[in-house]
C-alpha cells in the first residue's frame, strides 16, 4: 500500500506549474500518494504552525520560525533575481518617513514582511491582508503603502500606484545574492531519506511541466485568480528558474544569509538544527 503524504502549496502559477505533474499523476510518484490542498501562502504559514501538513510551501520567514519541526527542501522553492517584493503607494508618498505610515503586508510570517523589517530601522503600523487585496486597499487610501508580492509587480500600475522600492533589488545590492522568497518544507520526523525522495519527485514534476506547459495551463489557470495568460506566463518565467530545480550553493547561501540577518536582528529565533531537511 502506498504511503499517503499530505501536501499543500499556494494557488500561485509558479506553484501550480511546479506541482502539476505530481498533482495530476503525470509522473510516477513511486510508493507515495499525495493528498493535496491549495491556499494562500500566509494560510500555509499559519497551518504549518500546527504541523498540519507533511510537506508544505512556506515563506522562508515562516520556515525560520519553524526550524524545529520543518526542514527546507532544495527543490520546488521560489528564489531568484529581480523577483522580490515591492513597496508601492499612491503618487506623492515619501519613502523617507515610511515608518510613520500605515503599511499593508501579505502576512506577518511572509518573507515580504521580514524584508520590510530588515529594510526599515523601525517598523511602521502594519496590517496583514490576503496578498491580492493589498493593491486595491492602498489605491483606495485605506493604507499609505503596501508590500506586494507575486504578480502584483506586473500589475500595480493598473491600480494607479507607484513603486517606492524593490526590496529584492535592495537585498541583492547589500548581499550580492538572489532573494529567497518561498520554499517547500517537510516535517523533520519523516526523515532524510523521504526528504530526498520528495525532492526528486518535485524535480521530475518541474521537468514534466517544462516539456508540457500547454497541457499544464488549464490546471494553472484554474487557480490563478482570473489572471490573464500573459501575466501567468510572466509569473512562471520569473519565479520558476534553475533555483526551483535545485538551490545549489548560491541559493543555499542566500537562504543562510537571510536567516543570519533576521536572527541577528531578533526577528527569527535561533536554532541549532540544520536549515535543510537533507
Amino acid at each position: 500500500m502506498k504511503q499517503i503524504l499530505e501536501l499543500a502549496y499556494s494557488t500561485c502559477p509558479n506553484d501550480t506549474y511546479i506541482f502539476y505533474g505530481l498533482a495530476c499523476q503525470r509522473i510516477n510518484t513511486k510508493e507515495f500518494n499525495f493528498a493535496i490542498d491549495l491556499m494562500d501562502v500566509e494560510q500555509l504559514n499559519q497551518a504549518a504552525r500546527k504541523g498540519k501538513y507533511d510537506i508544505t510551501k512556506l515563506s522562508f520567514a515562516a520556515a525560520g520560525h519553524l526550524t524545529e519541526s520543518y526542514g527546507i527542501l532544495r527543490s520546488g522553492g521560489a528564489v531568484g533575481r529581480g523577483c522580490g517584493p515591492l513597496i508601492v503607494a499612491r503618487p506623492g508618498v515619501d519613502i523617507s518617513n515610511l515608518a510613520e505610515k500605515s503599511v499593508a503586508v501579505p502576512g506577518l510570517w511572509t518573507t515580504a514582511h521580514l524584508l520590510l523589517s530588515l529594510f526599515l530601522p523601525e517598523l511602521p503600523r502594519v496590517q496583514p491582508m490576503v496578498f491580492d487585496e493589498i493593491m486595491p486597499a492602498v489605491s483606495r487610501g485605506v493604507f499609505d503603502a503596501g508590500v506586494i508580492i507575486h504578480e502584483g509587480r506586473f500589475t500595480y500600475h493598473e491600480q494607479g500606484l507607484v513603486k517606492l522600492i524593490d526590496l529584492g533589488e535592495w537585498w541583492e545590492e547589500i548581499t550580492g545574492l538572489p532573494i529567497p522568497l518561498g520554499c517547500i518544507a517537510i516535517r523533520r520526523e519523516l526523515g532524510q531519506r523521504m526528504a530526498l525522495q520528495v525532492e526528486k519527485l518535485i524535480r521530475e514534476s518541474i521537468d514534466f511541466a517544462d516539456r508540457h506547459i500547454e497541457e499544464a495551463m488549464p490546471y494553472i489557470r484554474k487557480h490563478a485568480r482570473e489572471l490573464s495568460d500573459a501575466v501567468i506566463r510572466r509569473h512562471i518565467e520569473l519565479y520558476v528558474n534553475p533555483f526551483s530545480t535545485d538551490l545549489g550553493d548560491e541559493g543555499a547561501a542566500a537562504v543562510k544569509a537571510l536567516f543570519a540577518r533576521a536572527r541577528e536582528k531578533g526577528i527569527l529565533p535561533e536554532s541549532r538544527l540544520p536549515l535543510f531537511a537533507a
